[in-house]
């Protein structure tokens, strides 16, 4: 069985995420969802609540595991029994940082490839960033999140302003 690890902070989940990992079992015969705590992103949602929305949009597609890691993903992925890393790709801004990335998890790990996947045009542009500052103007994130999702993003933008 060939198993792909997408790592990521996941605050929150959007539909490109869901899009990569949808698109990746393509290639791979499962996909780890593995959610890293990274505070030094200072995410908006703690781990478990980020567990939670990925379990809820993936919930119907199969061959899905959603897990919390930390530490080298390197050693995840070893001792996870994966075959490889997936990054999303967006813009060649994207390019360098993740081309460094895996070539620093190559000379860690010579037995882990990383995957790259360029997301569908409709999601190119999606950033857990660039979402956030739309929920905290107010905007419409119907196009850009699953609905529950999006109530909790908007839930959690008001109470950090009240």
């Amino acid at each position: 069985m060939k198993i792909g690890i997408y790592p990521g902070t996941f605050d929150p989940i959007t539909h490109g995420h869901a899009d990569i990992i949808t698109r990746s079992l393509r290639v791979f015969d499962k996909v780890v969802v593995a959610v890293a705590p990274n505070p030094s992103k200072h995410p908006l949602f703690n781990l478990a609540e980020r567990l939670d929305m990925v379990q809820l949009v993936m919930k119907d597609v199969g061959q899905v595991e959603v897990t919390p890691f930390d530490g080298l993903l390197v050693n995840y992925v070893e001792q996870s029994g994966a075959h490889a890393i997936i990054r999303g790709l967006r813009a060649i801004s994207d390019f360098e940082h993740e081309f460094q990335m895996a070539l620093v998890n190559r000379k860690l790990a010579k037995t882990v490839e990383t995957v790259f996947l360029m997301p569908s045009e409709e999601y190119s542009y999606l950033s857990s960033t660039i979402i956030k500052d739309v929920a905290q103007h107010g905007g419409n994130l119907s196009d850009f999140l699953h609905p529950e999702v999006a109530r909790r993003l908007q839930a959690r933008i008001r109470s950090l302003k009240s």
